[in-house]
């Protein structure tokens, strides 16, 4: 399948994919803008859902080096929540591989409406107060179980995964929202990059369109975490249930 550059396609692609960085980077949901973006110029589902892994992939690592070079990111954490993730993201892309792509809309729409229920009864669990003392995976095991179930979920739709990682983080580990969203980035680009590898396998991504996006969301996330450091833990919570919400319609509407 080919795709046609143009001042068109690169503007819309470009824009859409700094939004997306921006919102991906603190929240969550910013595929719910690229995917249409590509699936303007005729890309199938499938084909959107494998190349937006480019973008996703790009912009969650300079999210996170970003993150560390603001001391928000400690590399110790990273690696200990790798391999739940990492393990449901290949069953999850395996099963967006092969699954037909009318299992998107019921799995994300689903997984949204469950996060805007949780966030609006029981908001503590994604926004822990301050002073709150955190915990590692050996001392909430079920924060394993909620990051497997993030890389499954993600692997198999990406669209809304930051909100599902930021659930297992907050929820499970009663990490800040900051440095939530830090490893957030770090544990995104590890499993989309499992993700990006079984869709090029099964030749579902085309780069052009992928790295125009990666672009505009590489760009976004830089931004979006000098946005996250300086302002309040409150506005970030309430920038992430609006994401919530936006991406619950968005998903219904589709």
């Amino acid at each position: 399948m080919e795709f046609e550059l143009t001042l068109d396609s690169i503007s819309l692609l470009v824009v859409a994919g700094f939004l997306a960085g921006f919102i991906n980077t603190i929240a969550g949901g910013g595929s719910m803008l690229t995917l249409p973006a590509l699936m303007i110029f005729g890309l199938p589902a499938d084909i959107a859902n494998g190349t937006n892994r480019i973008g996703i992939f790009l912009q969650s690592m300079a999210g996170a080096r970003s993150f560390h070079k603001k001391g928000k990111l400690a590399p110790a954490t990273i690696v200990p929540t790798l391999i739940p993730t990492l393990l449901g993201a290949l069953l999850g892309s395996l099963l967006a591989s092969y699954l037909p792509v009318i299992w998107l809309k019921p799995a994300l729409l689903c997984t949204m409406i469950g996060m805007a229920v949780l966030m609006l009864l029981k908001p503590s669990v994604v926004a822990p107060p301050e002073g709150t003392p955190t915990f590692t995976l050996k001392e909430r095991p079920i924060a394993v179980i909620g990051l497997f179930f993030a890389g499954l979920y993600g692997g198999f739709v990406q669209a809304g995964v930051g909100f599902i990682i930021i659930a297992a983080l907050a929820g499970g580990l009663r990490y800040d929202l900051v440095r939530t969203n830090a490893l957030k980035m770090a544990i995104t680009a590890a499993l989309t990059f499992i993700a990006l590898a079984v869709f090029i396998v099964r030749g579902q991504v085309l780069w052009i369109p992928g790295l125009v996006l990666a672009v505009g969301m590489v760009a976004g996330a830089i931004v979006s975490v000098q946005f996250a450091i300086n302002v309040p833990q409150t506005v970030l919570k309430w920038v992430l249930f609006v994401m919530v919400l936006i991406t619950c319609v968005a998903a219904y509407f589709s």
